[in-house]
């Protein structure tokens, strides 16, 4: 399969099984967009009756013998070898590598869109975590993980910061079962900022390894979507402290995340906000929401939506250009190696190598499915019981989703979110259609944000 797109100038290629991409001229691009249902007598004929005097028969033919040249090395029309593993895929033996540990189900904020409903996620009681259930969680972990040694612990909420006095119990934990385990946590956390102060800066810089600071832009969006519990805007609260956070961070990882919905659909004005606010990892992303949500994304905003992709791709160009880089993480695209074959095929590993613990001490597929009953896999008392969630979530790929086994975006994507899907079709193996055409537009700009920056390189060479 070979996707074709025209971005910012450029004629790009991108062979989808293979993952080679092809920057083209005017020619070989019309002419690969004939080539499987056309012979060589054809193309030519169709070439020279598109451009004229511009090429001549030589040429043109010529111009064939490359593509075909390229194909025959493996890098056009390539088949899909994936497909053909898919079986041995489904019964592949799975481990648990990543925990999301729900530190609250409490919130200081009061945002719109919160998929968690402040914390309570689809009405379960407002708790902490105590120290004892974060404790059977990475004992859980660690005796689920089989020779896994890298493991990813996410402190989450609500608001996980209201509850930081077990989030260090639970870090010094796992710091000291690492050596007899034989395991390396790695700890990340999640905050609205509120909490933010010199002690939570120090032992975040010490002990988590990428922090995700949630902000969304401007202050009359951000003031209007992340209010406080007293309905008075947070913007004021938490910019000094993220600014102070992100000074003190050195080269530790960080990312300022926002979420854009139908009342900003200009959220390239957002990220301008955030950089110029110096935050230079950035994170902007569509709301997920009932159609019924005043805020919600509608199919009739996609145009606008992937307008402003394009702004800001063209954006972090000049910056990357200027040596004045920002990092903006829907752009991050991996062309050389990237995930492994398995990671290409089913995403983040919902349900299977990553789970979701409450306060209580519950199991779900991951922080979107808390509290549907349905979902629940066990507990960290009693380990996995409901194991047909397990073995649905393992066959949860893109050749099982009608969606996904022919877009030129499966192997980027890794089929989408299995929680989205549900959310608007009752079934994981469907996909969110507005978040597929969106995710389509941030991989075309990825890759010719590569293709332009490439193109720089060879012309200062």
């Amino acid at each position: 399969m070979v996707h074709r797109y025209k971005n910012n100038g450029y004629n790009i290629v991108l062979d989808v099984a293979s993952g080679s991409v092809h920057v083209v001229d005017d020619l070989v691009y019309e002419m690969i967009g004939l080539y499987e249902e056309h012979d060589r007598d054809e193309i030519r004929d169709a070439m020279l009756k598109m451009f004229g005097d511009a090429y001549s028969s030589e040429e043109i033919d010529e111009t064939y013998d490359e593509i075909t040249s390229i194909k025959d090395a493996g890098q056009l029309f390539t088949e899909d070898a994936y497909r053909d593993i898919i079986i041995d895929f489904k019964k592949r033996k799975t481990v648990v590598k990543a925990l999301c540990l729900h530190m609250a189900h409490d919130c200081n904020l009061a945002c719109r869109y919160c998929f968690a409903e402040e914390g309570t996620y689809h009405g379960q009681k407002r708790e902490l975590m105590s120290y004892e259930v974060g404790k059977k969680a990475l004992d859980f972990l660690i005796e689920n993980s089989g020779n896994r040694v890298n493991l990813e612990v996410d402190f989450f909420g609500g608001e996980p910061l209201m509850n930081f006095e077990v989030v260090k119990q639970l870090v010094a934990y796992g710091r000291s079962r690492e050596k007899e385990a034989g395991k390396n946590f790695r700890f990340t956390l999640t905050t609205n900022g509120v909490l933010l102060d010199d002690e939570v800066t120090e032992f975040c810089n010490r002990e988590i390894s990428n922090v995700v600071l949630s902000l969304d832009g401007r202050k009359c969006v951000n003031d209007r979507m992340r209010p406080a519990r007293n309905g008075q805007g947070s913007f004021d609260i938490i910019v000094p402290k993220f600014k102070r956070f992100v000074e003190q961070r050195g080269d530790k990882s960080y990312y300022v995340r926002g979420t854009f919905t139908h009342e900003n659909l200009d959220f390239y004005q957002d990220f301008l906000a955030m950089a110029d606010l110096g935050f230079k990892e950035i994170s902007i992303e569509p709301v997920v929401a009932p159609p019924s949500a005043s805020y919600s994304i509608k199919e009739e905003d996609i145009a606008a939506i992937c307008e402003e992709y394009d702004k800001l791709a063209k954006d972090l160009i000049e910056r990357e250009k200027s040596g004045k880089p920002i990092t903006f993480f829907h752009f991050k695209i991996d062309l050389n190696g990237g995930p492994c074959v398995y990671k290409r095929l089913s995403g983040c590993g919902s349900g299977t190598e990553y789970l979701a613990v409450t306060p209580g001490g519950d199991l779900y597929p991951c922080h979107q499915f808390v509290g549907i009953d349905e979902f629940k896999l066990g507990d960290v008392d009693h380990g996995i019981t409901n194991t047909a969630v397990v073995e649905d979530f393992k066959c949860c790929n893109v050749y099982a989703k009608d969606k996904c086994k022919d877009c030129f975006a499966r192997f980027y994507c890794s089929g989408g979110c299995a929680a989205n899907a549900y959310q608007f079709h009752g079934n994981i193996l469907d996909a969110y259609d507005i978040g597929c055409e969106l995710q389509r537009k941030r991989i075309e700009c990825a890759i010719m944000i590569k293709a332009a920056l490439a193109d720089t390189e060879e012309g200062d060479s």
